[in-house]
């Protein structure tokens, strides 16, 4: 079994650069038309689990693109949003509101829209759902543990992010002209699976799959992939790059990626996974003390505390 932790420090995303791409993600008019496609088929799993949650946490809501996908598959659901950023908390509470004729926008209080910092920890939510989100995080294990906080007994997380053998075309191309890494490593299933288990899920499952996205020219597959995300790799080239510089990008680009209809592609893993929030394991003993969110979580799963 592999050390997540150890994987993280090698992989984690450099976190200027991540402030960086969410001041730019607040201000686009929507989520990524790939975060939107993998939202979609992320939510034909939800069918999988048996299960009606009365409270689903939507985590990096805004640019996770899938609070349509939730609403359709919980219509009686309550969703709340947690976000990384004030300005996407703004945009998540927008999001949110029903429109004015809707009875519910009167009759119901909107949803909670939570920083980070503020998430709740009350084992509140039959599902946490996070969309394109874990590969920004520099660790997932505090992540993981903040789920596992959130999520009710007999709840579970379903999350989706990108896979090390993301855009590998690309990483090829910038090693061959000695240009370092385009974007910052991934981190693999298997060590999101493990990082899972060591923070207390249950049963994860873990898949991936590869989407190929084309474009007409450069200019096009660059400005998506501006939109997916900048360059988070710590040894990324720290100053401006020249007009010149572009050009020979987009140049190579074009030779390297074109197939022989003249369209550019690129290749995406997109992993998957969803684990289960099992009951606390209570040491019992002649006087046994049990959090009150702990015995909230067990009233919740209808199950009750031990007895010594």
């Amino acid at each position: 079994m592999s050390d997540p932790a150890a994987s993280a420090a090698l992989h984690g995303a450099q976190p200027a650069a991540v402030q960086a791409q969410l001041r730019r993600a607040a201000l686009a008019d929507e989520a990524p038309w790939l975060h939107r496609e993998v939202a979609r088929r992320m939510a034909e799993r939800l069918a999988i689990v048996k299960a009606s949650p009365d409270c689903v946490i939507d985590w990096w809501s805004a640019q996770g693109g899938g609070r349509a996908a939730l609403q359709a598959q919980y219509p009686a659901a309550r969703i709340e949003t947690v976000e990384p950023t004030p300005a996407l908390a703004e945009r998540s509470r927008l999001a949110a509101r029903a429109p004015w004729w809707a009875p519910r926008r009167w009759l119901r209080p909107p949803p909670a829209a939570w920083l980070e910092a503020q998430a709740p920890r009350d084992g509140r939510a039959g599902l946490l759902w996070s969309n394109m989100m874990l590969h920004w995080a520099a660790d997932p294990a505090p992540v993981f543990e903040r789920w596992r906080e959130a999520v009710a007994v007999g709840g579970f997380v379903m999350f989706s992010c990108f896979g090390p053998d993301t855009v590998r075309e690309l990483h090829a191309l910038y090693r061959r002209l000695g240009w370092g890494a385009p974007g910052h490593a991934f981190i693999d299933m298997h060590d999101l699976g493990d990082a899972l288990v060591q923070a207390g899920f249950a049963d994860p499952v873990m898949d991936m799959e590869t989407l190929t996205l084309t474009w007409a020219d450069a200019e096009a597959a660059l400005a998506e992939l501006r939109g997916l995300g900048c360059n988070a790799a710590g040894a990324r080239f720290a100053g401006w790059r020249t007009p010149r510089w572009k050009a020979r990008l987009l140049a190579e680009l074009q030779a390297a990626l074109a197939g022989p209809d003249g369209r550019l592609s690129l290749s995406f893993e997109i992993v998957q996974g969803h684990a289960f929030q099992p009951p606390p394991r209570l040491r019992v003993a002649a006087e046994t003390r049990v959090p009150v969110e702990t015995l909230r979580s067990l009233a919740r799963a209808g199950q009750r505390p031990p007895t010594p």
